[in-house]
């Protein structure tokens, strides 16, 4: 008996064992492909940066179009705003039945729309603005670091990610209650995306903080950002669900998003951020960074701030000469050094103080002639143009400085070795160690830092010695089943108290399946989704894994060996996944070790393959840059009205030709974007875009 308890034993060791390497492999797969498409976002967004660098408009219709193009709603000054969203001139019909707002609003209107979003009942266009337009009234009264005190309410409840996930927020509040003057919140940001639901996640946090503007507290995320939305959902989630409305609202919720704080301190001790730090975050300067200038984090330059880098060189006596830090040739730019006058002596700070604001203006008025920029495009100076004499004597930082404080904050993501680096797997913000976290909670008396950005299995995770926590609060993020949300609780003693859950009933019926000693059937179905998606990332890089292949195929047999094979997949996708102990769940075993690598493709061919029979290599293409040619899309339909307008196409191609080189007329780019509106109803909608790249690619 005693034998047979101890096999009994070791059998189960070995089984919760495979199945927590099963788990973690699933685990990992979700990450690596989620951070990989995060890349692609960023490297898109870099790509059209340097099309704008490169592109020299040749009349004042371009430039007009190219700045509504790549520099949505920075250009509205105040009063522009409030009139182009105007909510009052929107009339509500007696027909609609569902929730109503007046202001100030009440903690009825807040019940009331929990209860119609739960009905699946849209709030009327004219009510969402109205709430927008006092949103970003509030907001714009706000700090960049909002403060927090366990005095005023018992406890304060830190909630993550929830991504458009909206019955996550019902269960919060159903587990833990509303916001009221004895319930605070803290919402960390990513409040939108991926989810279906965003737009009545954004409208309730949004009531609740006009409510009680003491008690809730919203944090900027990484996906509060409009060039992420084009491509993860929000975007489009908004234009179906307004029609007729939708591009004001876009409009107004780009504006809002840049007004939200990028911070929450507790009881100046714990500190809360949506993504985490770098070796260079600095609070103070944090605090004083005109956060609204930000629209996109992933944008950082513009035409109309480069004048700002030889400002500042001429401020600091920097050389001016033709040749970089590198010693390379500098690209040739106007110089902003006074032609007429000598620079007073700094020791009489009050005429120099003077002198360098008119010498800023004037200049700053010659280049906006130049470059045929209006008076209202200029209101983004960078401080150096704005020097008093109180000024003379402070910090003064760029706006590149700026712009990586808030990207570091906002994309960064701990690690267990020690420094700081550059996070190379989402292309954004930093990796950063448990000795930059030391110094950071050191140098400005905190005890604890609160993050969120990262999904975690269990809705919370510690590290660097508990002294970060993330905290996640999307559950079944990537299939359902795959986690747990989870929210955390803080009281005087600043001792976190965490709640988990899972919103989804089948995920729930799951767990307590698990609870009764069947695990297998959770992890089979998650880790079923795993793969399913992995093996579409395999499809849509056939050719390039062939060329991969034939390298250790020196004598064109058709086989390679598994080991081989493991080794080429990571060259290609470079997802830092452990090939050789997935390969079971990829590959057919075979006797020889051997194999034969384009039976596999076919294989996997032949699971993608649509009911329209495209062929394979189409297919193959298609399925690598829809996401990326959806965003282009959505860039291109500035209107945000589903289809692209003859002038959208020709002024974008103009983009591409001066980047490729291609010389084309007028008449040219006419011909081109009437041979793809197939339906010739004078626009391009996506299908029409899809299949015009589908065709370019079969002809090739």
């Amino acid at each position: 008996a005693f034998k047979a308890a101890v096999l009994i034993q070791q059998w189960y060791r070995r089984y919760v064992a495979r199945l927590e390497m099963r788990r973690r492999c699933t685990w990992r797969i979700f990450q690596s492909i989620e951070y990989a498409c995060e890349q692609d976002q960023i490297k898109l967004h870099n790509f059209f940066s340097y099309l704008m660098d490169q592109f020299t408009p040749s009349s004042s219709k371009e430039r007009d179009f190219i700045s509504r193009m790549f520099v949505s709603g920075e250009s509205y000054k105040e009063a522009e705003l409030e009139k182009y969203c105007d909510y009052e001139s929107i009339e509500v019909p007696d027909s609609y039945t569902g929730p109503r707002l007046s202001f100030p609003l009440l903690p009825d209107h807040a019940t009331a729309l929990l209860e119609a979003f739960k009905q699946k009942q849209q709030l009327h266009a004219r009510y969402v603005l109205n709430l927008l337009h006092e949103t970003r009234k509030h907001l714009k009264q706000l700090p960049n670091i909002s403060h927090v005190s366990t005095c005023y309410s018992e406890e304060v409840t830190v909630c993550g990610d929830l991504h458009g996930q909206l019955d996550d927020l019902f269960l919060i509040f159903y587990k833990n209650g509303l916001p009221s003057p004895s319930k605070s919140y803290v919402f960390n940001g990513d409040f939108v995306d991926r989810g279906k639901q965003s737009l009545e996640i954004l409208i309730i946090l949004f009531t609740f903080l006009l409510i009680y503007p003491k008690e809730v507290h919203l944090n900027r995320g990484n996906h509060e950002d409009h060039m992420v939305n084009l491509r993860y959902g929000f975007t489009k989630e908004v234009m179906q669900k307004y029609k007729v409305h939708g591009k004001k609202i876009l409009r107004m919720f780009q504006n809002v998003f840049c007004w939200l704080p990028l911070a929450t301190l507790i009881d100046q001790k714990v500190l809360v951020i949506h993504g985490g730090i770098s070796d260079t975050t600095d609070l103070d300067m944090l605090e004083k960074i005109q956060r609204d200038k930000f629209i996109s984090v992933l944008r950082m330059k513009k035409r109309n701030e480069l004048s700002a880098k030889p400002e500042m060189q001429a401020i600091n006596g920097e050389s001016k000469s033709g040749t970089d830090a590198a010693g390379n040739e500098a690209a040739p730019r106007l110089s902003l050094q006074p032609q007429s006058a000598q620079a007073p002596s700094t020791a009489n700070r009050l005429e120099f103080s003077r002198w360098l604001r008119q010498t800023v203006q004037e200049q700053m008025d010659t280049c906006r002639r130049l470059v045929d920029i209006s008076e209202s495009e200029s209101e983004e100076l960078t401080c150096s143009s704005m020097v008093s004499l109180k000024d003379v004597d402070e910090p003064c930082w760029t706006r590149q400085e700026e712009w990586k404080q808030i990207l570091d904050i906002l994309w960064s993501d701990p690690m267990p070795q020690e420094g700081c680096r550059e996070n190379k797997v989402r292309g954004g913000g930093c990796y950063f160690g448990p000795d930059v976290t030391e110094k950071f909670l050191e140098k400005y008396n905190l005890q604890f830092l609160i993050r969120s950005h990262e999904c975690k299995q269990e809705g919370y995770e510690f590290c660097h010695n508990r002294k970060v926590l993330t905290i996640f609060s999307a559950s079944n993020y990537y299939e359902i089943g795959s986690n747990r949300g989870a929210y955390v609780k803080l009281g005087p003693d600043l001792i976190p108290h965490f709640v988990q859950y899972q919103a989804n009933k089948t995920a729930h019926l799951l767990t307590m399946t698990q609870r009764q000693g069947i695990p297998v059937v959770l992890i089979s179905r998650v880790e079923e989704s795993a793969f399913r998606a992995l093996r579409e990332k395999l499809f849509a890089h056939t050719s390039a894994l062939i060329s991969a292949f034939k390298a250790y195929d020196g004598d064109n047999t058709g086989r390679i060996t598994l080991s081989n094979w493991a080794t080429a997949v990571e060259s290609v996708l470079r997802l830092g996944l452990p090939w050789r102990m997935l390969r079971p769940q990829l590959v057919r075993s075979t006797e020889d070790g051997m194999l034969e690598y384009k039976s596999w493709l076919d294989d996997l061919a032949m699971e993608q393959r649509s009911q329209e029979h495209i062929q394979s290599s189409l297919l193959e293409v298609i399925y690598r840059n829809r996401s990326n040619l959806e965003t282009i899309f959505r860039i291109i339909d500035r209107d945000h009205s589903g289809l692209i307008s003859f002038e959208e196409f020709q002024q974008t191609w103009k983009l591409f030709s001066s980047h490729m080189n291609i010389e084309l007329t007028d008449d040219g780019i006419n011909d081109l974007v009437r041979s793809i509106d197939f339906n010739k109803d004078g626009n391009i909608d996506f299908n029409e875009f899809l299949e015009a790249f589908r065709l370019v690619k079969q002809c090739q």
